[in-house]
């Protein structure tokens, strides 16, 4: 690792910062709506984006700096086992085909902003709909926590900031401006800042990546040298070569199962789908995501190239920022180093307007101050996602940077408790409202709980997310493990409430808003119906 600043690649990285800097202001006049003062436009960009916007949108939202800095970290530390995330971004657009475009039409016909407005509206239960809203609060903080450790591995790489003995003022200062610009732009521009900036993020990471894969095995002697290096290193390690020891395959086969149910529960990735404007542009885009996982793949390749470059580092997540340090020309690390720092931002700013709106809809409305209008909506969400991003800044400041990729883990395990309820829920109501209730509440305890007692070398709590699969005796996914008891209790309660009567909640949905499309009678178009009319005055 350079000593000094590395001038060059700062100046491109500075470069292109400056330029999504301006372009995430310039957002607010992009598609300007008639009124701005609506959670419609603010956090889901008016719901008018098409094919395209939405295709990268989802892209710059769910392939994010932890995919560019913390898969291939995994891959360099662990060995082929950090591939988990490769198969589950293939698991998951299936899935979410059945589903996601059955949330958008029941939330367009009744103007739904968040998950936890659907599970309210479904089953009739606001304490139901108030767990789903914190559980995603909740897992959302370390996922933004994540990408600006990827910020912060791409400063230290650049030489910015000082060394671990520099004052932690200036040593962070460089991250506090980055915080600051997302602010800005987010709070002024909202969903349409990460739209239209993703067009950027994305387009640079194809790029590097594509570059990264022919240049450097060219550098390194081909992917025979690179592949060889890796085996033997892991080999020596006693971690089986590039192929998980048999030991670990079911703690993999979990990891990407659970992770393929959890990703499209976080409150970001239904932001995104909802922002487009068609039910047409949701099938499509399932069709077509897929593509990004070729890229995951190729991403996941740079791990092996670390080794066999021999990069040095005693942080992993500083691998791969090294890497294209010492591969790259000074000017073509800086756009690799933007890739990864704009690939940050981007998901960052959709993850704190989704927090934001479920504090907003589900407990300011809901439970603070039940007649806000959507023009007080719209300026609660505004701050609330100031204070997100505060709460992810004090939590990348003082977290051990090593083991981010685990507090992430422990958002997915609690985010995959919040499946019964959503996705169960769009197909039927067969399942009681309190047990659904019960079910998430032992769900998230037992993996809270679990998680707690997993150690690490660097972590005596919270070191993993892995750990035995009660009754069957395997290393598995603790979230998969905390979601099968959720089932299960929501399973034995919902036959113990319905044979003593228990009160069901009102749904507020019919079959037919389940496949209702844009401009279809009766459609919430612009605002929800309950709020148009206050948009009025």
């Amino acid at each position: 690792m350079n000593d000094g600043v590395n001038g060059v690649a700062l100046g491109v990285f500075v470069f292109f910062f400056v330029a999504v800097t301006a372009m995430g202001f310039l957002a607010a006049r992009w598609r300007r709506a008639d009124n701005e003062h609506s959670l419609d436009e603010w956090g889901l960009g008016g719901r008018s984006f098409g094919t395209w916007v939405t295709w990268f949108l989802l892209g710059g939202d769910l392939y994010t700096a932890y995919t560019f800095v913390a898969v291939p970290a995994a891959i360099y530390a662990a060995g082929a086992a950090g591939f988990f995330a490769v198969p589950y971004t293939i698991l998951v657009y299936p899935l979410i085909f059945t589903f996601l475009p059955r949330l958008w039409s029941v939330s367009h016909k009744h103007g739904y902003v968040t998950t936890s407005d659907f599970v309210r509206g479904r089953h009739g239960s606001k304490s139901l709909s108030l767990a789903v809203a914190v559980t995603g609060i909740l897992a959302t903080m370390p996922y933004i926590a994540l990408q600006l450790v990827g910020i912060q591995a791409v400063l230290d790489v650049m030489g910015v900031g000082g060394g671990e003995s520099t004052n932690w003022f200036v040593k962070d200062l460089p991250l506090l401006i980055a915080f600051g610009v997302l602010a800005a732009y987010t709070y002024s521009s909202g969903l349409r800042a990460p739209a239209l900036i993703a067009f950027v993020k994305d387009t640079l990471i194809y790029i590097v990546i594509a570059v990264a894969i022919i240049y450097i095995p060219i550098k390194l002697g081909g992917f025979d040298e690179i592949f060889k290096a890796a085996s033997d290193k892991y080999t020596a390690a006693g971690a089986g070569g590039l192929v998980p020891a048999e030991a670990g395959q079911w703690t993999y086969a979990t990891l990407a199962l659970g992770s393929a149910l959890a990703l499209f529960m976080y409150p970001h990735s239904i932001t995104a789908t909802l922002s487009s404007r068609s039910r047409e542009v949701i099938r499509r885009n399932t069709t077509i995501l897929p593509l990004y996982s070729l890229m995951l793949g190729l991403l996941a390749l740079l791990g092996f190239m670390a080794i066999a470059a021999g990069v040095k580092v005693q942080n992993g997540q500083l691998a791969i920022p090294q890497l294209f340090e010492n591969m790259f020309p000074d000017w073509f690390a800086g756009v690799a180093f933007a890739a990864i720092g704009i690939g940050a931002l981007v998901p960052a700013a959709i993850m704190s307007i989704a927090a934001a709106n479920l504090f907003t809809r589900n407990i300011y409305k809901d439970f603070i101050k039940p007649d806000a209008t959507p023009r007080q909506e719209t300026q609660v969400s505004k701050l609330v996602s100031l204070l997100v991003k505060v709460g992810a800044l004090v939590f990348v400041l003082t977290m051990d940077k090593t083991v981010a990729i685990n507090f992430q883990l422990l958002g997915g395990i609690w985010i995959l408790q919040t499946f019964p309820a959503l996705v169960g829920g769009l197909f039927t109501r067969w399942f009681h409202r309190w047990a659904l209730l019960g079910g998430w509440a032992v769900g998230m305890l037992y993996g809270t709980i679990a998680a707690y007692g997993v150690a690490s070398p660097t972590q005596k709590h919270f070191g993993g997310s892995s750990k035995e699969i009660p009754g069957i005796g395997e290393i598995g996914y603790l979230g998969l493990t905390a979601f099968v008891l959720n089932v299960a209790v929501a399973v034995v309660l919902t036959f113990a409430l319905r044979a003593f009567n228990a009160p069901e909640g009102v749904d507020e949905t019919s079959p037919e808003d389940y496949t209702a499309d844009a401009g279809d009678p009766g459609v919430a178009t612009e605002l929800p119906p309950a709020t148009a009319a206050e948009a009025s005055h």
